[in-house]
């Protein structure tokens, strides 16, 4: 039989051997009829397994998107998170950093990236808009959170949200800025066309506070520590009103074609999380280099952003976020109805 085959080497024509797979095919035909002649023996039938085994091997890619101050740039500077995934033969890449979580979303839907993390605002809107995402992880909100205000400059007579009557807010459209600002109103019984909303992105909705272009700015950190530190901003609010869960958004052909790598992403980046909790100092560190802020401003953020935890959603997790959605709904916020269920991904459906 192995004269047969080599004799059928020697007929076949060299440029019908046009890739490497073809060369795999051929290697590997010949390996089955050699163990097919020879006499039985353990040690070949090991190696030869233990070849067939590397060559199906697969690498998965994953893209991790993200912007400036998150996990998932702390991840990529400590270089663990890579060499988990690396073990389980999945190749991260880095798509970032985008500058807030619109231009994110927006790249995991033109398939620059697989995954990145957001608030469940402009993710809820992202997915109202059309946006081929689902939702694969979340962070449960902290209701003690001082991660989000309303901020004016420090010589601004306006003290409390009622003195927001008749003033301009920075806000990011249909995004946290904006759900902070109408959950503030809601609970102070203001009207929410009493306050004007001015629509700008965190890197021009701070200058337009710091020159007075703008009274007061809805925001996030780490805005909200550089505003006070570095600005003499101070809050007019401190916990929010309706506190709103972080997701981990995932493109949609991603997590059909890829769920394992997806999955391992999402425990590998739990894992970080865990890191992050225990080692404050640490992470402070990490967001200097990050966002190239003063280590006060780091350690600030820190503090105000508390312990974090990644998991998969259940059932409670997903009625509170639909309970946020319809009243984005009822707020004209969304275009139209979401049905949170069903965008949650399958990988942890």
């Amino acid at each position: 039989m192995l004269n047969q085959f080599k004799k059928f080497l020697f007929l076949l024509p060299q440029h019908s051997v046009k890739s490497l797979s073809a060369l795999w095919v051929a290697s590997s035909w010949l390996g089955l009829l050699i163990s097919g002649c020879a006499p039985s023996n353990s040690a070949n039938t090991d190696t030869a397994q233990n070849v067939s085994n590397q060559t199906q091997e697969k690498t998965s890619l994953i893209r991790l998107g993200y912007q400036k101050g998150g996990v998932v740039p702390i991840a990529r500077q400590r270089g663990e998170l890579e060499k988990k995934l690396a073990a389980e033969n999945i190749k991260v890449e880095w798509a970032g950093p985008f500058d807030r979580c619109a231009t994110l979303l927006q790249a995991i839907s033109a398939n620059q990236a697989d995954l990145g993390g957001c608030g469940d605002i402009p993710g809820l809107s992202a997915i109202a808009a059309g946006q081929e995402l689902c939702i694969g992880a979340v962070q449960r909100p902290r209701p003690e959170s001082l991660s989000s205000a309303i901020v004016v400059r420090g010589d601004s007579p306006i003290r409390k949200p009622a003195d927001l009557v008749g003033k301009k807010v920075a806000v990011n459209q249909a995004g946290a800025g904006e759900y902070l600002l109408l959950k503030v109103l809601e609970k102070e019984n203001i009207s929410k066309d009493k306050v004007q909303r001015i629509f700008l992105a965190p890197t021009d909705a701070a200058p337009a506070l710091y020159q007075g272009t703008v009274d007061a700015w809805a925001v996030w950190e780490p805005y909200i520590s550089v505003a006070e530190l570095e600005h003499g901003a101070r809050r007019i609010t401190t916990t929010h009103p309706a506190p709103t869960y972080s997701v981990m958004l995932v493109r949609n052909q991603a997590a059909a074609k890829s769920p394992e790598a997806v999955k391992a992403a999402f425990t590998a980046l739990g894992e970080e999380y865990d890191w992050l909790n225990v080692n404050t100092a640490k992470s402070a560190e990490f967001l200097v280099k990050d966002i190239k802020i003063s280590p006060a401003v780091a350690k600030r953020v820190t503090e105000n952003q508390g312990p974090q935890l990644l998991v998969a959603p259940n059932a409670d997790d997903v009625a509170k976020i639909q309970k946020t959605a319809n009243w984005m709904l009822e707020q004209k916020i969304l275009p139209k109805r979401v049905d949170v269920a069903a965008t949650i991904c399958p990988t942890v459906k």
